[in-house]
């Protein structure tokens, strides 16, 4: 059940019963020359869609744009400032919870993000902690890469060249999602290097086509869809273990 696709009237029935919704959020960053600009939030996107074929539950329009400030040397990469992601996120949650929701699954597919989630969850239950008035809100956030078979897929085909960004795993899924887009280029090195980085022009410096540790030329949609069906488990796995804890 896609919130962007029901009423008003859809989304009150629905709260009668249920009081749990799943988030996707991800980024628009550039991830090498084979990779989609929209990647990190295509993956939680299609495993949330997954999911809600599975498991009865309300599924929120994905929050595309995340904290990218380190891609913006690459033309199309948008970002939000820290503290802009941190009030969209409380923004969104006091509009879900106001209206009833009590459980807000955020499933994620940018790593960027997660300082900026958190600590909009922590400004959430200090507001609580602060007005003195106990909170109903459960908040949780997971990596839709973090499982452990998607792990063992991307030990399976990649191995030590899955890398850290443009990956060929979320490339891939990334393509399974979207079979009619897909990229190819020619990359060299193959294996592209690792290293730190501060801002977008230390990375751009340190990462000439905007990978990391990785090689793309991996990626195909066969191994996307194993990825799917993985990620959706994982997920799914992690999911009801929270709306299930509860008080």
């Amino acid at each position: 059940m896609q919130l962007n696709l029901s009423t008003w009237c859809e989304v009150k029935d629905y709260l009668k019963t249920q009081k749990d919704i799943i988030i996707p959020i991800g980024s628009m960053e550039q991830h090498g020359p084979m990779g989609f600009i929209g990647t990190d939030s295509i993956c939680p996107e299609i495993v949330a869609s997954g999911i809600s074929k599975t498991q009865n539950v309300l599924i929120a329009p994905t929050i595309p744009v995340g904290m990218s400030q380190h891609h913006l040397a690459f033309p199309g990469s948008l970002t939000l400032r820290p503290t802009t992601m941190i009030a969209v996120i409380k923004d969104i949650i006091l509009s879900l919870t106001g209206h009833g929701f009590t459980h807000l699954f955020f499933l994620n597919g940018h790593g960027g993000n997660v300082a900026s989630i958190k600590t909009a969850f922590s400004e959430i239950y200090a507001e609580h902690s602060l007005s003195n008035k106990p909170s109903s809100v459960h908040l949780d956030l997971y990596n839709w890469y973090d499982g452990k078979r998607v792990e063992e897929i991307e030990n399976k085909y990649f191995k030590d060249v899955n890398g850290s960004h443009a990956t060929p795993s979320e490339i891939s899924l990334s393509f399974y999602a979207h079979p009619d887009a897909v990229k190819k280029a020619e990359l060299s090195p193959r294996v592209a290097p690792t290293n730190q980085f501060r801002d977008c022009f230390d990375f751009q410096n340190n990462f000439p086509d905007g990978r990391i540790g990785s090689d793309s030329s991996l990626a195909s949609i066969a191994v996307g869809k194993e990825l799917f069906e993985a990620a959706v488990q994982d997920a799914l796995e992690i999911y009801k273990q929270f709306i299930n804890n509860k008080p």
